[in-house]
């Protein structure tokens, strides 16, 4: 069953630094929040493949916001 990834924060989509299709290690970073001039790295949630990015770099998310999927 898919996985969502969601932004804890408010913030913007500073850096993604894993792409669909690849192995993802629970704790992995996949990407960069950057909030109150703070890098907030978002982890993988749990082990699996990253399906989906469903944002782009210098995009700006609210908490809650689904940021990639993973199976």
């Amino acid at each position: 069953m898919p996985t969502d990834v969601e932004a804890e924060i408010t913030g913007n989509v500073w850096k993604i630094e894993k792409q669909p299709g690849e192995s993802v290690e629970e704790e992995d970073v996949i990407m960069i929040l950057e909030s109150m001039k703070m890098e907030i790295p978002v982890e993988a949630p749990c082990a699996g493949t990253l399906l989906e990015i469903k944002v782009a770099e210098g995009e700006n998310v609210e908490e809650g916001h689904v940021l990639a999927v993973i199976e």
